[in-house]
């Protein structure tokens, strides 16, 4: 006689068991590693994708492409619930330039939909930062792939991308061998008409990376005043000083004055202090009816007022308006009281009185 067997309950509620399957199938986290290698794969396939590649295929591709660089973000960052891991990071950023993601990711950025391209460009400027064995890696690769800021700077040609190419840009001339290059370049004129684009935002960008060369890296900075004096301060003052944009100069004499007033400056200052047309230019600036642009102008003035050793045509010209400039200072007050312009304005009024 056979015995029956008595077989397992089979439990087909997808319960506990079903749950252990799905557990033993689910994918593997990505390392920072992977993250970086399927990115780079993506874009190539995106770049190099033909004419016949489905576009069902290029926006699963997409989708997935932009899942990938917000979790590389996300190792950069870290989010609400966990910081960023340090090991994660070099990780991440070694193989970042170890091959040409950044290039490809700069170039495939206007395809990306916008979320994307904030992503992008905050993982960009995150890597600058980024040291790996105490090196910043970055730097390294960017002195080799310089024409990588020719395409940054155009980006402010292209309203949909100038921002994020701008924001890009800032970033990467925090090594001063990346702002030499971008200071020594044919792109450096193009500022001038940049900062007076119709568009404000993008302005308004333009004049924060023009600021930022000029102001970051102070012996190169200097250097550059020096070999290109000529040519930088006649833009400077007929495009900027002299334009008809109220903000236009107003940025500009505040950010002439931080030039001249830095010591490694000491050169050029001497330099515009000794011209009549840049005196002239003063001058005016100081009758605007801007309060802020007023004093400002003051703070380069002041340098005209100051120097021992002022040229004979400077002297007339100070000879010749200082009644003028003697009302001018006599109303001439800040909005709160500042002891260091009260005595800075006393000394101005002395020099120009005693001359």
């Amino acid at each position: 006689m056979l015995r029956r067997l008595s077989l397992p309950e089979i439990n087909d509620g997808g319960g506990v068991d079903n749950a252990k399957m799905k557990g033993l199938f689910k994918s593997k986290p990505k390392t920072p590693v992977d993250l970086v290698r399927q990115t780079r794969e993506l874009l190539l396939f995106l770049d190099l994708g033909g004419p016949d590649t489905k576009e069902s295929k290029r926006d699963e591709k997409m989708t997935e492409l932009s899942k990938l660089i917000r979790d590389m973000k996300q190792v950069l960052y870290g989010d609400s619930e966990s910081e960023p891991v340090a090991e994660a990071c070099a990780q991440l950023t070694n193989e970042f330039f170890r091959e040409n993601t950044l290039r490809l990711l700069i170039t495939y950025l206007p395809k990306l939909n916008l979320e994307t391209r904030k992503d992008a460009t905050q993982i960009i400027a995150n890597l600058q930062r980024q040291q790996v064995q105490s090196k910043l890696i970055a730097c390294d690769y960017l002195e080799k792939n310089i024409d990588l800021m020719d395409i940054l700077i155009t980006g402010y040609d292209n309203s949909d991308l100038a921002l994020h190419y701008g924001a890009m840009l800032r970033d990467c001339i925090r090594h001063q061998t990346v702002a030499k290059y971008v200071l020594e370049s044919e792109h450096m004129k193009k500022f001038f008409d940049y900062i007076q684009l119709p568009n404000f935002d993008i302005a308004s960008d333009a004049a924060a990376t023009f600021k930022e060369l000029l102001t970051r890296h102070k012996s190169t900075v200097a250097q550059f005043l020096s070999d290109n004096y000529e040519w930088f301060f006649e833009e400077y003052n007929s495009k900027l000083l002299e334009s008809t944009n109220y903000i236009t100069r107003r940025q500009a004499i505040k950010l002439l004055g931080d030039m001249l007033l830095d010591r490694s400056n000491s050169a050029v200052m001497s330099r515009y202090i000794s011209s009549r047309d840049n005196l002239r230019i003063l001058m005016n600036l100081l009758r605007e009816s801007s309060k802020s642009i007023q004093l400002e102008a003051f703070h380069v003035f002041k340098l005209f007022a100051a120097n021992q050793n002022k040229p004979s045509d400077i002297v007339g010209i100070l000879l010749a308006n200082r009644s003028k400039l003697l009302r001018l200072f006599a109303d001439f007050k800040t909005e709160k009281e500042d002891e260091a312009f009260e005595a800075d304005k006393a000394q101005v009024v002395k020099e120009i009185a005693a001359l």
